[in-house]
């Protein structure tokens, strides 16, 4: 598939899992912007990620007291051609993984640490 192609499938995937967000949460999904690339930049891989990352939450993590910090505007990415060569090409399992990245990636937002979203089984 075309990046393009990828881009627009991910897109689709990411606001029909947004719809079925608890109503509570669907807002601040929302208006989390979403940023597609085909791959990570060395500048987003730092010394701290592999290249084969799938995607990433950054900025500053939406806080229980219902505000955002100005810090830096929080955002993800999502590594489109990764999560197809992750996918090894297959549609269905490319739009699981877009589903599953994209919730990842929206429990680093709420604030959640990697136990507690393996816990919700978003790993």
């Amino acid at each position: 598939m075309t990046l393009p192609e990828l881009t627009a499938l991910a897109e689709s995937t990411v606001a029909a899992t947004q719809r079925k967000l608890p109503a509570m949460l669907q807002p601040l999904a929302r208006t989390l912007p979403v940023v597609y690339h085909d791959w990570p930049s060395d500048e987003i891989l730092g010394e701290e990620f592999e290249p084969d990352i799938l995607g990433m939450f950054a900025g500053t993590p939406y806080d229980a007291a219902g505000h955002e910090s100005n810090e830096f505007p929080p955002h993800i990415l999502l590594f489109l051609e990764n999560i197809w060569d992750y996918a090894e090409g297959d549609r269905a399992t490319f739009v699981r993984e877009v589903k599953l990245t994209y919730l990842h990636e929206l429990g680093h937002y709420l604030g959640w640490d990697e136990d507690e979203i393996a816990a919700r089984g978003l790993e």
